[in-house]
């Protein structure tokens, strides 16, 4: 779930074309993707008589972009992007066929750039979340904040200080020019679980029962350099409606980077008010935050990052989370990089503590 951050000047897609087109021609398309593949050795607790796997096989990511663009003879930049995500499992967890080896678009949205500022309309990710600074990832294709690859048991606090409200869902986003390092970021989505067929223009959807709607998003984030220290930092804040008990939901936070000489520090805090458990009598929360630091030196990155979540509904819930991980990887050339992951993972139910310890070789190749 590596998220894409907003360049210097303005939102670069993966992938562009080194020169432009002329207004006569069609766009012109590449094709790319990435795949990131591990394999796992893990020492998890038992909860009760229900045990968990000792090793792991993981295929994530999995992602063809598409991606068509052209610039105009009055200057602007246009395209469109597709993300194509591939299945992943060809079989249950009773091992019956059931061939989820489909693929499907994840994102599909067009954008047009210029000295206005960048406008996206589609299913993608919001102003909040690719505005985001985290801790850094130095495992290929893996890190602690929103993770592909976790190792521990499911928690219900949350992994991630990205604003995950309407990641993918159709919505409108505009990205003013960066200016003195500043940039500003904002998103509308109308309906959260309306990224399918009907929705892009064949008729109108009811409203789902506890869905989330009229996502608002706001965000900032500035970057710049100093005297050879690299500086990124942001913030945002997330609001919708639903038509569940618990009361609408809310997501602000903030991060920030800081690189030097091949280091980087980076950290992000997010609180989450009423974002899980729709349809509840009591409303929800979580507080998440992180904190890392990587070096990076030729072929080599190596590093270690840490990141807690914590139930703050409520004064007599302890739900918590904490994940630690160490490790490294190592650039072997055209797109492919080798890495060793380390990850210790803590859920804390208010009764007990579960742990899992795991480590890993990556495989990812971007292509």
């Amino acid at each position: 779930m590596k998220k894409t951050l907003l360049g210097t000047t303005a939102l670069v897609a993966v992938g562009l074309l080194a020169g432009p087109a002329l207004a006569s021609d069609p766009l012109k398309v590449t094709v790319g993707g990435n795949v990131v593949t591990g394999f796992y050795v893990i020492d998890a607790d038992n909860i009760g008589a229900t045990n968990f796997q000792d090793t792991k096989v993981a295929v994530v990511a999995r992602n063809i972009d598409i991606i068509a663009e052209g610039t105009l003879d009055n200057g602007m930049t246009a395209g469109v992007d597709a993300k194509l995500m591939l299945g992943s499992d060809f079989s249950n967890s009773t091992g019956t066929a059931n061939f989820n080896g489909f693929a499907t678009f994840r994102q599909l949205y067009a954008y047009l750039e210029g000295g206005f500022g960048r406008f996206e309309i589609g299913g993608t990710d919001g102003a909040a979340y690719k505005m985001h600074y985290t801790s850094p990832w130095f495992v290929p294709g893996n890190g602690v904040d929103s993770p592909n690859i976790y190792n521990g048991i499911p928690s219900v606090v949350g992994v991630s200080t990205f604003s995950l409200l309407a990641t993918d869902a159709n919505k409108v986003s505009y990205f003013t020019p960066r200016l003195a390092g500043f940039q500003l970021g904002l998103s509308y989505t109308p309906e959260v679980t309306a990224n399918n067929v009907k929705a892009n223009g064949r008729g109108i959807l009811p409203k789902a029962a506890l869905s989330v709607s009229e996502v608002f998003e706001v965000a900032a984030n500035y970057s710049g350099s100093f005297g050879g220290v690299d500086l990124g930092v942001d913030g945002f804040y997330v609001s919708g409606q639903t038509t569940a008990v618990s009361a609408d939901p809310k997501q602000y936070g903030v991060g920030a980077n800081v690189g030097f000489q091949g280091f980087t520090l980076g950290g992000a805090y997010t609180q989450n008010d009423d974002t899980f458990g729709l349809g509840a009598t009591t409303n929800g929360g979580s507080t998440v935050w992180t904190v890392g630091l990587s070096y990076a030196t030729g072929p080599w990155t190596v590093g270690v990052a840490y990141l807690t979540g914590e139930d703050d509904s409520s004064p007599t819930t302890n739900l918590s989370n904490e994940s630690w991980q160490v490790g490294g990887g190592y650039s072997l050339g055209s797109g492919v990089d080798l890495g060793l992951d380390l990850q210790l993972n803590s859920i804390d139910t208010g009764v007990t503590t579960i742990d899992s310890k795991s480590a890993g070789l990556v495989l990812a190749v971007s292509f």
